[in-house]
């Protein structure tokens, strides 16, 4: 059962409503903002408080890559895999990675500290291989020197 509070989102929902089904995609940005992801019952409530079929939501959270329904690590591993990255070797280093942590792309550790993404673009082609953690950004990655920066955020 919902065991976060929704009501703080009404505001918002207040302020978008009236744009309709173009307010949605703002009203979905604050929610995540709020709660770190968009569980079910608050694609519910958010489809409730709008009048927006829950379908008709459902669709445009899982349409939009920026959107998660489940939570994440505290420390969000970005994978670039984009033309330039992959060409030097992005995907031995996300192996590598996955390896390390026992996790697969998309999951997140038992401990709750990392979450493993594939992104398709990190805009920094230069630096490639490239991850981002958070607001870092690291580049010109080995499979070694990746997984040392994982065991220093770990520590």
């Amino acid at each position: 059962m919902n065991t976060l509070d929704f009501q703080q989102l009404l505001p918002t929902i207040e302020e978008y409503a009236p744009q309709g089904t173009g307010g949605l995609i703002g009203i979905l940005q604050k929610a995540q903002d709020m709660f770190g992801y968009l569980p079910e019952d608050l694609i519910l409530f958010i489809a409730k408080e709008t009048r927006i079929p829950a379908a008709k939501v459902y669709g445009v959270v899982t349409f939009y890559a920026q959107f998660r329904t489940k939570p994440i690590g505290k420390h969000h591993i970005m994978v670039c895999q984009g033309t330039a990255c992959h060409v030097v070797g992005s995907r031995p280093v996300e192996d590598a990675i996955a390896d390390y942590l026992g996790i697969n792309e998309g999951e997140t550790t038992a401990d709750g500290l990392f979450t493993l993404s594939s992104v398709a673009c990190l805009g920094c082609c230069s630096l490639a291989p490239a991850m981002m953690i958070g607001a870092e950004t690291y580049g010109k990655l080995t499979s070694d020197s990746a997984v040392e920066i994982i065991k220093e955020l770990r520590s």
